[in-house]
């Protein structure tokens, strides 16, 4: 299942998830495009990444927001890397309160960070997919769109509609011989909890939902993106991997 030799656009890569999974592609060889907000994380990961396997880090600080530069980085980018070949489209904001309390600009702005700017990424990408022949693109979903979570509304609301896209790509490219997946991770132990109160108390509701009683670790994520931008799944497209030790079942 290597993935050495590809190009690999990894949006929100020096997070909590991306980081272990951006190193995983570099030990495998890949060329990781590594695009985050926050510098200082993406020096961290250039740290880390530092004389890990045979792969090429190019790490990006973008604002995804800025729908417009984020877009001219990326083309300047994709044409001085020969084109990608891979899209993970993970980076999230995820502002929790009341729904009553969001405004219409609240909404907007987690929209056009956790879907709109995927958009720009997947229409940067798709040209050099389209001519190779071969493409893989991935759109980590969220097992909230399942329900149970409130206060989330506006990215529960963007994880569902990267569901919808994933659907819609999947049938739209696959004559080019690009699949189209999403990954739905579980409640990892990153950042992104503490916006719980209580965590000791957050970690007994989890585990008590999922099958497998233990916490998720970021290579379970980093094993699961790996294989889905693979060879080994290229008869696999339009579908949501839930990677949540057995929370959500279908």
């Amino acid at each position: 299942m290597s993935i050495g030799a590809k190009t690999i656009l990894y949006t929100g890569a020096a997070g909590g998830l991306g980081l272990p999974a951006t190193l995983h592609f570099l030990r495998e060889g890949a060329t990781v495009l590594a695009v985050d907000h926050d510098a200082a994380k993406l020096a961290a990961l250039a740290d880390a990444a530092a004389g890990i396997g045979a792969g090429r880090l190019v790490p990006l600080q973008a604002d995804l927001s800025d729908l417009t530069g984020f877009r001219a980085l990326l083309a300047d980018q994709a044409a001085a890397l020969g084109g990608l070949d891979v899209v993970i489209n993970n980076a999230a904001i995820y502002p929790a309160k009341p729904f009553e309390d969001y405004s219409i600009e609240d909404h907007q702005a987690v929209q056009r960070v956790n879907v709109d700017a995927g958009i720009v990424a997947v229409q940067v990408a798709l040209p050099h997919m389209r001519a190779r022949g071969w493409g893989r693109i991935i759109n980590i979903a969220s097992i909230t769109f399942y329900g149970g979570w409130a206060n989330l509304s506006p990215y529960v609301a963007s994880k569902g509609a990267l569901v919808g896209l994933t659907r819609a790509w999947a049938r739209e490219f696959g004559a080019y011989g690009v699949t189209v997946n999403a990954l739905s991770p579980g409640a990892f132990p990153t950042d992104a909890e503490k916006i719980h109160p209580d965590p000791e108390g957050y970690t007994r509701f989890v585990l008590d939902h999922q099958s497998v009683k233990r916490r998720g670790h970021p290579g379970d994520i980093a094993a699961a993106l790996s294989f889905l931008a693979s060879d080994a799944a290229g008869f696999i497209s339009g579908q949501t991997l839930n990677v949540d030790g057995g929370w959500v079942m279908h």
